[in-house]
């Protein structure tokens, strides 16, 4: 996570998420709190956007399972992440 927390702005992050994952509020609340814009894909109730997380993952349903510039980063959030 410590690269996510030091992303630099003009990046695009794509998180999926699942609504009520506390590790995904988390990471939510990070990027909102730098003002740093991102999309969420709801990868629990969207089966499409779930196959696109697990095409990143390599089948791993942790969430958030977060994307920068079309690369897969992690899944979880924290330190060590979590979720």
């Amino acid at each position: 996570m410590s690269d996510l927390e030091r992303l630099e702005p003009g990046h695009r992050v794509e998180m999926y998420v699942s609504p009520d994952c506390p590790y995904c509020q988390q990471a939510r609340e990070h990027f909102d709190a730098r003002g740093y814009p991102y999309e969420l894909h709801d990868a629990q109730n969207d089966p499409a956007q779930r196959v696109a997380m697990f095409a990143y993952t390599g089948g791993d349903p942790t969430v958030p399972a977060i994307v920068v510039d079309g690369v897969y980063v992690q899944s979880g959030w924290g330190s060590p992440p979590r979720g």
